[in-house]
């Protein structure tokens, strides 16, 4: 699956998510976390969370497609990997909202062995408009 949380395709439909400004996240999810549309806020999914979250960098939007470059988790250790989570961080957990969640990228689930783990964003990009999970 690769899908919108609710609340967060309803914040970039309220103009809530500055793509150009906002500080968008991807954080891994241990591959016992199961996807949640009640979830709204980083804060749900925190304790899934494997590794330090990396920072989306080099951000577009382009013909509606959320693209960035492609991010790299450092000498990953912890629980098996089964998705992502991108938010954009407001540095509060309880206010920082969860955008979308991915479990179909190749490679997943994944073991972290104290190796990195690069993602390789599809040349498609991120995400399309779609804003329906």
């Amino acid at each position: 699956m690769r899908g919108w949380w609710p609340k967060g395709a309803e914040a970039v439909l309220n103009k809530e998510i500055d793509f150009d400004t906002d500080t968008l996240k991807v954080a891994l999810l241990a591959a016992t976390y199961a996807y949640n549309a009640a979830h709204d806020f980083y804060n749900d999914i925190s304790s899934a969370v494997v590794g330090t979250p990396q920072t989306l960098t080099s951000v577009t939007k382009a013909g509606g497609v959320l693209d960035a470059a492609d991010s790299l988790f450092a000498a990953l250790v912890g629980a098996e990997v089964g998705a992502f989570a991108i938010y954009k961080d407001t540095g509060v957990a309880g206010t920082s909202t969860l955008l979308i969640f991915i479990d179909d990228y190749a490679g997943l689930p994944f073991t972290p062995d104290g190796s990195d783990l690069p993602i390789v964003w599809p040349s498609a990009g991120i995400m399309t408009p779609a804003l329906a999970a």
